[in-house]
């Protein structure tokens, strides 16, 4: 293993996965810490981890158990992939994890850069725009688990952890990679090891991997492992090509339980043709509604490939959480989704749709398998994943912001072969 990543939930790593496989790695993304070795022609293995919204010392430990197994397994440079909008709290988990890998590696600095443009992430002097929006005008400051108040990254962080925050501004970015290195040796000198670079654009990105290829530690979004396979491709480590996708046919189901902007579009749009379940959230705490229900009414409608969802509007998220609590809504819709799924592939099953990273979570969890090779991209940030076993599945975990209106239709087809 070349690179070692550390994701901080399933669909983040998926995506990771996903830019590391494009851009000519073989990478395998893995279900938690594996309790085996990885295979021999894995360049960059992946460890999807469930730790974005736990407490910031469990997210940690989780962090450095999967970088000691990382390293283990040959891995010469580490990247911690969290979402390209920052979900964390003013606690952490961005912060203290990325400090935490920082100096169990015995590195002097990290560069930090959520960008991914292809998505409308852009980072400009330090600050996170979505698309034409500052992150806190972006819908993001309502999220029910990481409300972001604040889009200057540098300030975020500075709540978050111990030492300086630095920037490396879009100017010397724009100079290129040899600026870019000068610029993080300048702030490692005035006393920051946690470094925010700008980045506007692909290329920027390609200028902060070559910048940083001698760096231990590389934190950001998807983006940020852009230029990083060029790197260990210069030094003739890549073995190239890719593994052929096939799809794989057999029933599909749609699991939706993002309350973003962009999934309830796309569940709005896929239940306009397809049958479709609300997710009653009282009744699933009540345990009036469970996955066993859910599932059954995806099974008994496989034929037109239905869709589940729990994706209401802020206001009504709201108004749930005031009544049940914060955490006792999301541990019941979790539960309910992983079970629904576990049900579903008893019942045949055979490819599974997910949207939102803590379903996703819940999902992979519920599901049990090691790890899932990642097949070809079905929209930017989301690839599709073949995941061995018995029986073998096809799978798309898909973050909440991402994707196409039509993505779920899209989805569909791409696990199941088609182009």
């Amino acid at each position: 293993m070349l690179l070692g990543c550390i994701g901080d939930d399933f669909t983040g790593s998926s995506d990771l996965a996903n830019t590391l496989a494009r851009e000519g790695m073989r990478t395998v993304q893995f279900n938690g810490v594996p309790h085996s070795k990885a295979a021999e022609d894995c360049e960059a293995g992946v460890v999807a981890l469930k730790s974005r919204s736990i407490a910031a010392a469990e997210a940690v430990r989780q962090s450095l158990q999967a970088l000691d197994w990382l390293l283990a397994q040959g891995a010469q440079q580490i990247v911690f992939k969290y979402c390209s909008t920052f979900d964390s709290t003013p606690k952490g988990n961005i912060g203290p994890v990325a400090e935490a890998l920082l100096e169990h590696l015995g590195g002097s600095r990290a560069v930090v850069c959520p960008a991914f443009p292809a998505t409308g992430r852009t980072v400009y002097q330090g600050h996170l725009f979505v698309k034409d929006r500052l992150l806190s005008e972006s819908g993001m400051e309502k999220h029910p688990l990481t409300p972001m108040t604040d889009p200057d990254i540098r300030r975020w962080l500075r709540r978050q952890t111990k030492a300086e925050v630095g920037l490396v501004p879009y100017a010397v970015v724009e100079a290129g990679a040899e600026a870019i290195a000068a610029a993080l040796d300048d702030c490692v000198r005035r006393g920051a090891r946690l470094v925010v670079v700008d980045a506007l654009n692909e290329t920027h990105l390609r200028h902060i991997g070559k910048a940083a290829a001698s760096d231990r530690l590389i934190t950001g979004g998807s983006g940020i492992a852009l230029g990083l396979p060029e790197n260990f491709r210069a030094y003739g480590l890549l073995a190239g090509g890719a593994k052929s996708w096939h799809g794989l046919g057999g029933p599909a189901a749609v699991l939706a339980g993002s309350c973003s902007g962009a999934t309830r579009a796309q569940v709005a749009a896929f239940a306009a043709k397809h049958p479709s379940q609300a997710i009653d959230v009282d009744a699933a705490i009540e345990g009036r509604m469970s996955g066993e229900s859910v599932a059954r009414f995806l099974v008994d409608h496989a034929d037109a490939t239905a869709i589940a969802y729990s994706s209401a509007g802020p206001d009504a998220v709201a108004a749930t959480q005031a009544k049940w609590g914060r955490e006792r809504v999301a541990h019941a819709i979790e539960r309910l989704f992983a079970e629904a799924a576990i049900r579903l592939v008893e019942s045949g099953i055979r490819r599974l749709v997910v949207a939102g990273g803590e379903t996703a979570g819940a999902v992979a969890t519920g599901l049990d398998r090691p790890a899932f090779e990642v097949g070809p991209e079905i929209d930017p940030g989301v690839p599709a994943l073949l995941v061995p076993g018995t029986p073998v599945l096809a799978l798309a975990l898909k973050s909440g912001n991402f994707g196409a209106e039509d993505f779920f239709e899209k989805a569909v087809r791409v696990l199941g072969g088609e182009a």
